[in-house]
């Protein structure tokens, strides 16, 4: 995941302004990442899907604030590693009502790449890259297939 798999939106870029530019009107966001969805709800841009484990930079954080009418979901996923079942909370996720949180017991990092094999078509997902900024990727057929590749390259 060292190579952004859509476009890097530098740290100090990283705005409000900037965020809705790549948003669009009519967006399903998700998030991974404490950090990413944290700076989306202070920007009052709420994720209709955020993935967070309590963890940055390898360091124990707050969670970010929830709003009342999220879901909470939860699924163990060690680090380095994809369990089938986080991919099934991760589709159960995608066809309920938003927003929906899913805390991972364990890291979230590596599940961005199951999340953009089952998102919507033209959903947002959004994670940081350390050190360097946001990552924003526009989920299209192409997107799918490189995430799959990256998946089965894992197995």
């Amino acid at each position: 995941m060292k190579i952004p798999l859509g476009i890097l939106v530098p740290e100090d870029k990283t705005d409000k302004q900037t965020i809705l530019e790549h948003l669009g009107s009519d967006y399903y966001l998700i998030t991974v990442g404490d950090r990413t969805t944290e700076k989306m709800i202070d920007f009052g841009l709420i994720p209709s899907l955020q993935i967070v484990d309590g963890i940055e930079k390898r360091e124990k954080r707050i969670h970010p604030k929830i709003t009342s009418e999220t879901t909470e979901l939860s699924v163990d996923n060690p680090p380095a590693e994809i369990t089938n079942q986080s991919i099934e909370v991760i589709k159960k996720s995608l066809s309920m009502p938003s927003p929906v949180r899913l805390t991972v017991n364990g890291e979230e990092d590596l599940l961005v790449l199951p999340v953009c094999i089952h998102a919507p078509d033209n959903a947002i997902v959004m994670y940081g890259q350390p050190n360097e900024g946001l990552v924003i990727v526009t989920v299209t057929p192409e997107i799918r297939n490189k995430t799959q590749s990256l998946l089965d390259l894992m197995e």
